[in-house]
């Protein structure tokens, strides 16, 4: 499967950006999406998923309220909605892919087994 993140740029604090991951798999209904983001020096953080049927939904902390995540499975796309966004924000943002177990939604890393280049994201103060 492969993934291919767009959307980043740069922007002010309490701006917003839209973020897509898109894909030409065929079966790509059937996988669950993640969103995680890197900043410099730090680890890979989990920012949202979004269950195969798009019915379940998981937000980190730091961005509940502020993100969206959605999925256009006619589209092969899964976008992320970025408002209010913060200088901390600023980060590479990953799609990846996995295909669960059940109703699972990962919200690690590991769990996914596909990834995607990522998009710079810069929110400047």
């Amino acid at each position: 499967v492969q993934l291919q993140a767009s959307g980043g740029g740069l922007v002010q604090a309490g701006g917003s950006l839209r973020l897509s991951c898109a894909t030409s798999e065929r079966f790509f209904s059937e996988y669950t999406v993640g969103w995680f983001r890197q900043a410099p020096g730090k680890a890979r953080e989990f920012v949202a998923a979004i269950s195969w049927g798009g019915v379940t939904t998981y937000y980190a902390d730091s961005v509940k309220g502020r993100f969206t995540i959605s999925r256009d499975n006619a589209k092969n796309t899964v976008p992320l909605q970025m408002n209010n966004l913060k200088p901390e924000d600023t980060a590479v943002y990953y799609c990846a892919a996995d295909l669960p177990v059940g109703q699972r939604v990962g919200v690690h890393a590991f769990e996914y087994d596909y990834w995607g280049r990522g998009t710079l994201v810069t929110v400047s103060s």
